[in-house]
């Protein structure tokens, strides 16, 4: 019988085949071993997971705004608008509706104005209410609406307390710190104290307004944070000037001017922010001929009540 070809290496190989794969599978354990008792320090871990994210700036109290033209009630508006009540039926209607004004976001800003004519005297009212809202995730709704507030009252030449919050950097008329609150600056907005007594006309102070104001508004004496001994302050106290007890921060504006050869206006304005919403109350009696001229504590005090008005109805 014919014996098999003997074939050096294959036996070799196969048995070293098996010791390869005995040793790749005792490594394989080891390194398993270690692995499971390797210290958790030795883990990386994403330096991400758990991390806070960065703080975001508080959004503002209010979303939304209410409608202008109905926020006025009717009583307030035949105080403010006297004239009106002379007018013919549809026109008295008209007057007291008012006229919104055109705007592309009603929950952004909203307005309205109502006028009423006479002869002799007209008055015009308007409302401007403006919803804050920051852009900026440091910087709140509330904070973006105090720079704007100061704005105004920078503009209106009135100097910002030592508490508020300092004038963006680049805003015209700053004032420098420590400029005693609510003292009226003419010289930052370039105008004469407003609210000073006309030629040949008393003084008037802050008492109860005249009777042609309505008995249903609570009358509000004039508040002042300036100090009564300050230069160029009105002895009056009805100067431009910081408003205690309106919203979160107020001002009232006093402007008297002439008006063709024998007209004179005075335009009131309230302003005053309540979180990240800023409202303005204009207020307007122009008079003409032999007529008195406007007197300024009852327009200060017709305005200051409605702002009064529209403050709680933000409150509700």
């Amino acid at each position: 019988m014919q014996r098999k070809r003997y074939a050096p290496g294959r036996a070799g190989s196969t048995a070293r085949t098996a010791v390869a794969l005995a040793l790749g599978l005792g490594l394989g354990a080891g390194l398993t071993a270690c692995s499971a008792g390797a210290p958790a320090g030795d883990v990386a871990v994403d330096a991400k997971v758990g991390q806070a994210a960065d703080p975001v700036a508080r959004p503002g109290r209010y979303r939304t705004l209410f409608e202008p033209c109905g926020a006025v009630p009717q009583a307030t508006l035949k105080d403010l608008l006297p004239g009106a009540a002379a007018l013919p039926d549809a026109e008295r209607d008209k007057a007291y509706r008012g006229v919104a004004a055109v705007t592309y976001d009603t929950d952004r800003r909203v307005g309205c104005t109502w006028k009423a004519d006479t002869p002799d005297t007209s008055h015009r009212l308007s409302l401007d209410i403006e919803r804050v809202v920051s852009y900026d995730a440091a910087v709140s709704d509330d904070d973006r609406a105090q720079e704007v507030y100061a704005r105004k009252q920078l503009a209106a030449g009135i100097p910002l307390p030592p508490t508020a919050s300092p004038t963006p950097t680049g805003t015209p008329g700053g004032t420098p710190a420590g400029t005693p609150a609510g003292t009226a600056s003419a010289s930052a907005s370039g105008k004469p104290a407003a609210a000073t007594t006309p030629p040949g006309k008393p003084a008037t102070t802050g008492a109860a307004p005249t009777s042609s104001a309505s008995s249903s508004v609570a009358p509000l004496s004039p508040t002042s944070s300036a100090s009564s001994g300050a230069p160029g302050a009105d002895p009056s106290g009805l100067e431009p000037r910081v408003l205690d007890g309106l919203g979160d921060v107020a001002y009232v504006d006093d402007v008297l001017s002439t008006v063709g050869a024998n007209s004179h206006q005075r335009a009131v304005s309230v302003v005053f922010r309540t979180s990240n919403v800023i409202v303005t109350v204009s207020y307007r009696e122009q008079t003409s001929g032999s007529v008195e001229v406007p007197d300024s504590a009852e327009l200060q005090e017709k305005a200051r009540n409605l702002a009064r008005q529209l403050a709680e109805r933000l409150e509700e």
